[in-house]
């Protein structure tokens, strides 16, 4: 870690980095008390745990949000991006941070980086909370003939794993595609922080970082296919948006978990914690607060 953490005076954010094999991991702490570990999704980065942040510090918690590698303010390694590899650096870093046992929340790929987490190293993860996604290798493949109204949030999986094709594309146009996914997925546009997004996707390397995980998604499968023979041991929630994915993070984990329950959240799309604040907290602070 860095010798001098920097303070968001604003919000009293406290900004550092974990500085691992020559890479570093950004990390956002505020509050103190039983840890939280918060992992985004894409295209966004830590910025969307903000409203969360503030509420489970308030609540005694010290919430821990992080930009995964290859986004937001994280170095952009040239490999290893598999749910397996990202989440053994995750729990790396929050051992460098003092935390052996925590809780977790994961959104969008966030929600594919907290499952391999709580699988693969179960002793870590007290409490699962995960949102608004399916993942890789757990849900059934979706047809390439999907209905327009679910291919929206389906058709960037196929593209964002092409190699090359994607940059070439987008390259200078970054804003054009990211409002677009910010403006479909959205039912309450004004509250999401699509600016922030943007700028740091548009940064050198900000794209390939995002879709390297995309690309990983081969090897995201085989390693869940494995993590599917085994129950996850820890009390799950999982949550999701009336109009977006609806029951489908639920569904997804039925049969994953042997104390699983669901909610979903309405009036609400895809980037829940920013569109619904108050009733994402409504929901993830009871199921925080019942660990023993």
């Amino acid at each position: 870690m860095s010798a001098l953490p920097l303070i968001d005076t604003e919000s009293d954010f406290i900004h550092d980095y974990v500085r691992l094999d020559g890479q570093r991991v950004h990390v956002v702490t505020a509050g103190g008390g039983r840890p939280v570990l918060l992992i985004p999704g894409w295209p966004q980065t830590w910025f969307a745990w903000r409203h969360v942040m503030r509420a489970l510090a308030a609540r005694g918690f010290q919430a821990i949000a992080v930009d995964p590698p290859g986004t937001g303010l994280s170095s952009r390694p040239d490999s290893g991006y598999d749910t397996g590899a990202v989440a053994a650096t995750l729990r790396q870093v929050m051992s460098r941070l003092g935390h052996e046992r925590y809780q977790v929340v994961g959104h969008d790929v966030g929600m594919w980086l907290a499952y391999a987490l709580a699988s693969d190293h179960p002793g870590v993860v007290s409490r699962l909370a995960l949102t608004e996604a399916v993942i890789p290798g757990l849900a059934p493949a979706p047809s390439i003939f999907a209905p327009p109204e679910e291919n929206i949030f389906l058709w960037h999986f196929m593209f964002n794993q092409l190699a090359d094709l994607p940059e070439t594309l987008i390259a200078g146009r970054e804003r054009a595609y990211l409002d677009f996914m910010f403006q479909r997925w959205s039912w309450r546009r004004n509250r999401v922080a699509a600016e922030v997004y943007i700028d740091a996707y548009s940064s050198p390397g900000g794209l390939r970082g995002g879709f390297a995980y995309y690309r990983a998604i081969p090897e995201t499968i085989r390693q869940n296919q494995r993590r599917a023979q085994s129950k996850l041991a820890m009390p799950v929630l999982a949550i999701g948006a009336e109009h977006a994915t609806g029951k489908a993070p639920l569904d997804t984990m039925r049969g994953q978990a042997d104390d699983l329950r669901g909610v979903v959240i309405p009036d609400c799309g895809h980037f829940i914690m920013e569109e619904a604040a108050d009733e994402f907290i409504a929901e993830l602070l009871p199921f925080l607060e019942s660990e023993d």
